[in-house]
């Protein structure tokens, strides 16, 4: 047997009033069933013998809701607070305190009933937690513990929705395929994502079709169109719009813009300006110099449009290159050789352009080259003589007479006039005027005796004039080189200072000469040493001839004595190798020395002796006695004011 119930509610909301929870009675299983949150307070029901009994506490009420952004005149009515205890007798009052009490939320002390007196925004505050309490209006003690609830705002869709990054800016390359990825828009609603549609977005484009689309739900941008050229149209603004309420009449929308510029993709290949281009440059202009510029055409840009250049045709000989300006792409024509006008007049060349980056996917439009002819015309102009050789190597030898000749230069006219030329030294070069220079054959000769020992090699520049423009001068480089005779003698190499020891033994070799030549023969320097045939008997020393260009000195006899005598000179005769033979004496000074038991000199004695003349140690004091006699008796007579006649002349004052 089913019996229905009906339970009195303490606690009644405005909202709630529509969802009433109610009892599916039932003595085989009860329920309670509510759409609104749990009740605070709950129940408690069974069934015995069809009968139920109710528990409950004194306070009970649901959860209470209000809408936001109420705008009537009258405080808006949330719910009602009632207790038990309250027998409608005046005896109660009731007491709101919490989250907006008095602020925003009033309560009748006397009915419970609770009111919102300020409109308000869910987006600011979602729900607001407040307690309530039953006190006795006597002695205003509680006759009920308070307890806590929740007035939460009900969402409206009052929030449209905003592009929060908005506006955007994006590139894609051009030629995209159709639904290329451009960009994502992204757009937020401020109202409650759980309750309703109020914050679920659809998005549309309202400026932009039909180049670009956007995905409904995702936001995503994309390419809308196949072969978006950028040369034709590099920019495009689109607004896109997104809506609440699932894109539905009535819902709230934003919009933003997003500009979108296409980038450049190597879709148009280079072309010249022209099929044939035509350029002058004269013969005189040096090398690397530019030539020519040659303008190429491309739609592209940046790398897309960098070009390579190279000749084809018509440059056998070389003397041109063709490369890329690096910031205009225009082609530069340089020389590489000199040119001459009475060579070649003009050259014809054909070039070619490409792209140097080459995007494969667009070959299919064609190649990506170009070709054009480029006549070059040479301009005359008037040149300087040319010499037959620019440097020309003479030889002479230092022997030959004054006038002798020693070579010819040679040079022309390169113009059609072919003017005779005179020849020219430039003395700054030729100071002391060795050579001369006929000045119209170009025979140089000697004007001076050479000598290779004073200057082997002449380096002379030679001057070439046109006379009929004797503004017209070329320049030639002659180096004539002094050949060699053998006309100076060998010499010591260096200044001997040879030691002898008295207690130096016969055939020690107490020397070694060696010699030089300022002559330089082709096979080399040969010497020969020997004694002067003065001096080739003595008893003292004697020399051997090594036959490496060196000689040994050495010791006749032993007992050398330095109180006999101090110093020996022993003249050397030196002979050269040359035809003919050159030779010079050169003296050797041989000092004698005691020396320790190694052989060093430790000290040696100050007088000297020519061995040629074999004067002894007493002859040489008479000789210094009868100087010092005839010094003192000039001096004498210079003191005595008299004029006197002998060995130092006549003296007058």
């Amino acid at each position: 047997m089913t019996q229905n119930c009906s339970p009195v509610w303490s606690v009644v909301s405005l909202l709630t009033l529509l969802l009433l929870p109610h009892w599916e009675m039932g003595c085989s299983g009860m329920s309670f069933n509510s759409v609104s949150l749990p009740p605070v307070g709950t129940y408690q029901r069974s069934c015995e013998g069809g009968a139920y009994h109710r528990q409950r506490r004194s306070w009970v009420w649901n959860q209470f809701f209000v809408l936001e952004e109420y705008t009537g005149d009258e405080p808006l009515y949330v719910g009602k607070l009632h207790s038990d205890v309250d027998k409608g007798e005046g005896q109660v009052k009731y007491v709101l305190n919490g989250q907006g009490a008095t602020s925003i939320f009033t309560i009748d002390e006397n009915t419970g009933d609770i009111h919102a007196t300020k409109r308000l925004d869910r987006e600011e505050q979602a729900y607001y937690t407040l307690r309530a309490q039953a006190r006795n209006r006597e002695n205003n003690l509680p006759v009920e513990p308070e307890s806590e609830f929740v007035i939460k705002v009900q969402d409206i869709n009052d929030n449209e929705p905003k592009f929060l990054d908005g506006p955007y800016s994006a590139r894609v390359p051009e030629m995209s395929p159709v639904g290329t990825s451009v960009v994502t828009v992204v757009a937020t609603d401020a109202d409650d994502p759980t309750y309703g549609n109020s914050a679920r977005v659809i998005y549309s484009i309202l400026e932009g079709q039909p180049y670009f689309s956007v995905e409904p739900k995702t936001g995503v941008v994309k390419t809308a169109l196949p072969n978006m050229d950028r040369e034709a149209r590099d920019q495009y603004r689109l607004v896109i719009q997104a809506k609440d309420m699932v894109g539905q009449m009535g819902g709230l929308s934003g919009t933003t813009s997003v500009m979108v510029t296409l980038t450049d993709v190597n879709d148009n290949p280079p072309h010249f300006s022209r099929k044939s281009y035509q350029f002058s440059m004269s013969e005189s202009l040096p090398v690397a110099s530019v030539v020519a510029k040659i303008k190429t055409l491309d739609s592209d840009v940046g790398p897309n449009a960098e070009m390579e250049y190279r000749i084809v045709d018509g440059d056998s000989l070389r003397l041109f290159r063709i490369t890329p300006d690096r910031d205009t792409q225009e082609g530069l024509i340089t020389l590489q050789k000199g040119l001459d006008f009475e060579t070649k007049s003009s050259y014809t060349l054909r070039v070619e352009v490409s792209n140097r980056n080459i995007d494969l996917r667009f070959l299919s439009l064609g190649p990506f080259s170009d070709t054009a002819t480029v006549r070059l015309i040479v301009e005359n102009v008037d040149e300087p003589p040319v010499f037959s050789l620019p440097l020309s190597k003479m030889l002479i030898s230092e022997a030959a007479k004054v006038g002798t000749t020693i070579g010819t230069v040679s040079a022309h006219d390169p113009d059609s006039t072919n003017s005779p030329i005179r020849y020219s030294i430039d003395r700054n070069t030729d100071l002391e005027r060795f050579f001369n220079i006929d000045a119209t054959t170009g025979v140089i000769s000697t004007a001076k005796p050479l000598d290779r020992e004073v200057n082997a090699i002449h380096n002379i520049t030679i001057f070439a004039m046109e006379s009929l423009d004797p503004l017209q001068v070329g320049k030639g480089i002659i180096l004539i080189t002094v050949t060699d005779i053998n006309d100076n003698a060998p010499f010591f190499a260096i200044e001997y200072e040879t030691y002898l020891c008295e207690s130096a033994r016969p055939g020690q070799v107490i020397e070694t000469i060696s010699a030089m030549d300022r002559d330089e023969p082709q096979s080399g320097h040969h010497f020969f040493f020997s004694l002067t045939a003065e001096t080739a008997g003595n008893l003292n020393f004697t020399l051997r001839d090594n036959k490496d260009n060196t000689a040994s000195v050495l010791t006749m006899r032993g007992g050398f004595q330095r109180h006999d005598q101090t110093m020996y000179r022993l003249p050397v005769l030196i002979m050269d190798g040359g035809s003919p033979a050159l030779s010079s004496t050169n003296t050797l000074s041989i000092r004698l020395c005691d020396c320790d038991p190694d052989g060093a000199p430790q000290s040696c004695g100050s007088e000297a002796s020519m061995l040629s003349a074999g004067l002894s140690t007493g002859a040489l004091i008479a000789i210094l006695a009868c100087i010092l006699t005839l010094l003192g008796t000039c001096m004498i007579g210079v003191l005595s004011g008299i004029g006197l006649s002998g060995p130092c002349g006549t003296v007058a004052l």
